[in-house]
């Protein structure tokens, strides 16, 4: 097969001015405990971001995803805290093979066009680079040893020549998730699971690692020549460049089963350690047309394509802000008209160099921010001061206009 294990290259994050003082402590929902938790550590904070499978990258979901953790980083950075933030890439599975087959180019084009698509979208709308960008090509030793270490656990068993991780022999397991075994089974079935394999010991016990099938990549290890499985990757990774106990994992709501509670208790089983993560934190799904965005269903609305059509990047930000990260929500157009005009009022606000009161702006965005990501609520304090400013009657505060300017960029991630 063609060589494609070259390091992935992250894109290159935007400056983010000082602000003065300090915001609060970050608090984030943690689906494993049901409630809001203090999500700040004591000093660097680490965060790791499940990326995208790339062949249909960036659709507004992707885009709502990264940017709600992209806050995240931002709110921790502005209380002091250094961030060390790893997103994986999965340059290697099923539906990527699928989609390269169905439309005739080679698999390893179509991930590197698709990455190259994602860095320059992310790059667009101001999203803060992850310290490493790793794609699973280049880390199929990482992946193997991983997958060694729960064989020589116990915890494994071969069907086929395909690697299962035992599900049963983690007792906690279930714990991310809090699902039942039926929706368990359901969810799956339809997240690329095989419940349905004659010969399992668990229906939802996770592949780690496939053998090699006639036509696809496959790789050498002690495991036999195959590839590995989409938790694994995720397991192994986190792992190795964050270490067990860092302080979020993060995704998709769609993500909490099977992927985080497959990812979690592969790591916990293999390194005997726990938690993998102190907090488990999901956005929302963003629909169209009354679906989730999906390649299959062609619902999707590209980052890509409104820039092409002259969309600036800061509405388009601006418009999936506007919306709570972890609640799911439908994009129209009026989300976007609203955003464009929004980005209007703004930059008219600042160009008039008045308005006052900026202080208690910079106070109410740092405090929305740390309750669990209320961009909405900082989204309303900007708000209310470019309408004062535009008044008729305004007082001109040009201090007052930087420091709002500052705080919209350092905080929010938009350029004014």
């Amino acid at each position: 097969m063609r060589g494609y294990a070259r390091r992935m290259q992250s894109w290159s994050s935007p400056p983010v001015p000082s602000l003065p003082g300090e915001g609060p402590a970050l608090r984030l929902y943690d689906t494993a405990r049901g409630q809001v938790v203090d999500a700040t550590p004591p000093g660097e904070a680490r965060l790791y971001v499940c990326g995208i499978t790339p062949y249909d990258a960036t659709h507004l979901g992707h885009a709502a995803t990264y940017i709600a953790f992209d806050l995240a980083q931002r709110v921790w950075r502005d209380g002091g805290h250094a961030v060390r933030y790893v997103q994986n890439v999965t340059d290697v599975d099923d539906p990527l093979l699928e989609r390269a087959s169905a439309t005739g180019v080679d698999w390893s084009d179509l991930a590197a066009r698709e990455v190259e698509l994602f860095r320059t979208d992310m790059s667009a709308l101001r999203v803060l680079a992850p310290d490493l960008l790793v794609g699973v090509v280049e880390s199929v030793e990482v992946v193997s040893r991983l997958v060694e270490q729960l064989r020589e656990r116990g915890v494994t068993y071969e069907l086929e020549g395909d690697v299962y991780c035992d599900v049963r022999a983690d007792e906690q397991f279930g714990a991310v998730s809090a699902y039942d075994v039926e929706t368990m089974r359901r969810l799956s079935a339809e997240r690329g699971g095989d419940p349905d394999r004659p010969g399992k010991r668990d229906p939802v016990d996770p592949l780690l690692w496939q053998v090699e099938r006639p036509g696809e990549p496959a790789w050498d290890s002690p495991l036999g020549r195959g590839r590995p499985g989409w938790h694994a990757e995720c397991s192994a990774l986190a792992v190795q460049h964050l270490g067990m106990g860092f302080d979020v994992q993060g995704g998709g709501n769609d993500l909490v089963f099977p992927h985080h509670e497959m990812s979690a208790s592969q790591a916990q089983l293999a390194t005997g350690e726990r938690p993998f993560a102190q907090a488990y934190v999901h956005a929302g799904m963003v629909g169209f047309e009354g679906h989730k965005m999906s390649k299959s269903r062609g619902n999707l609305v590209m980052v890509s394509a409104l820039r092409a059509s002259g969309v600036d990047p800061m509405a388009i930000r601006l418009a999936l802000l506007a919306h709570q990260y972890r609640s799911d929500w439908e994009w129209t157009d009026a989300d976007l008209e609203q955003a464009v005009d929004r980005l209007a009022c703004w930059r008219a606000a600042l160009h008039s160099g008045a308005g006052t009161g900026a202080d208690e702006v910079l106070a109410d965005m740092r405090s929305a921010l740390a309750d669990d990501l209320d961009a909405p609520r900082a989204l309303g304090s900007v708000d209310r001061w470019a309408r004062d400013a535009l008044a008729p009657d305004a007082v001109r505060e040009p201090t007052d206009s930087a420091t709002v300017r500052t705080a919209v960029d350092a905080l929010l991630g938009v350029s004014l």
